[in-house]
Formats: structure tokens, sequence, C-alpha cells
């Protein structure tokens, strides 16, 4: 977890997986919407060639929402797809 950055304003987790091919990249892309599809949780997700980043909001959009342990949860599985 040590790689996820939180932010604030608005709250949120930040990270950037980078990658030393297309086809890595692709690999990882494929495995992180099956399992976003299976949790449905939906974080925001962008990429070039050789990396991805994703942020996690809260799911509860209220104004002074914090991070939960299931967010904390949520992105050590995104880690785990690394493997």
């Amino acid at each position: 977890m040590n790689q996820w950055q939180k932010r604030s304003r608005p709250i949120r987790l930040e990270r950037r997986f980078e990658f030393e091919t297309y086809s890595e990249t692709r690999d990882f892309l494929d495995r992180l919407g099956e399992h976003t599809e299976a949790a449905k949780r939906f974080p925001d997700i962008s990429f070039g060639r050789t990396y991805v980043n994703i942020t996690l909001r809260p799911e509860d959009e209220e104004e002074e929402v914090e991070l939960n342990d299931d967010d904390y949860k949520f992105a050590a599985e995104i880690d785990g797809l690394l493997n």
C-alpha cells in the first residue's frame, strides 16, 4: 500500500503502475477490468503504452466523506493483480 498516495480535495487514493511492454500493460488492464466488474466498483483509469494511472474515490459521494477500510482493501486487491 505504500505506493498509493492519499490525496485530498477531493479525497482519493492514486497510484501509477509502470510496465516494460504494452503487452504487460494490456494484460494488467484486462485483469483490472475483470476485477472491477466482479467487485462492482469502478475507479478512474488512464493509461498509455507502458503505464496505468488509477484513482480510487470513496464509494459514498458525500462531501465530507473519508476513505475507509473497504477503500484500502480494494486498493490492495488491485495491487494483487500484478502477480
